[in-house]
């Protein structure tokens, strides 16, 4: 299962809620001296919320390895240093499914459905006031990013928001809230919607 979002949308609250295993696609970001790291248009800032500040590659090779194996090792990302501090081990057991949840997640549904590892794909929508809310209270208490940068980007994500979820629904996820998402996940585990190690 494939779970995208607006930044501050949700998404991990959610994945934690489902109760199935989860692989955050965000430690998966490019580490902050990469020189192929976007910028916001117009000024100095890294643009963390362009697709191009994130290895799809490396992302996609892992889920594929966690359907295939039931394991792959991820690097651990602090998203304060910009930087991948480590390396994990993540497991699924016996579940034939997991959730794959992250701002850029839309951007590989279609690889994913080639791959044959796609069971669904959602796109986590609470509205833009709510969202940029929700996004500063948790970088400012995680210590994320410096006020004044957490503020331009809040006030930048909060205008795109609309064409944010246009686009994630556009690469193929369904825009839904967090109960429909929950009952699609539901219906996901039980086996309507997957199949045994076929399944992200």
């Amino acid at each position: 299962m494939l779970l995208c979002g607006p930044s501050g949308s949700g998404k991990s609250l959610l994945a934690a809620r489902s109760g199935l295993p989860v692989l955050r696609l965000d430690d998966f970001y490019k580490e902050g001296d990469d020189p192929t790291l976007p910028q916001v248009a117009g000024s100095s800032d890294i643009d963390w919320d362009h697709p191009l500040s994130w290895d799809a590659d490396t992302a996609v090779a892992a889920i594929v390895e966690l359907c295939r194996t039931g394991h792959t090792k991820v690097p651990v990302y602090d998203i304060s240093l910009s930087a991948r501090t480590g390396e994990e081990t993540v497991g699924i057991g016996r579940t034939p499914l997991f959730i794959a949840e992250g701002i850029f997640a839309a951007e590989i549904v279609g690889r994913c459905q080639e791959l044959g590892v796609l069971a669904d794909a959602l796109c986590l929508s609470r509205g833009p006031v709510r969202t940029f809310r929700r996004r500063f209270l948790r970088d400012l208490k995680e210590g994320r990013k410096s006020v004044p940068f957490l503020l331009r980007r809040g006030w930048r994500l909060m205008r795109a928001e609309r064409s944010i979820v246009s686009r994630q629904t556009s690469l193929g996820a369904h825009a839904c809230d967090k109960d429909e998402a929950l009952g699609r996940l539901a219906a996901a585990a039980a086996g309507r919607c997957v199949k045994a190690r076929t399944a992200a």
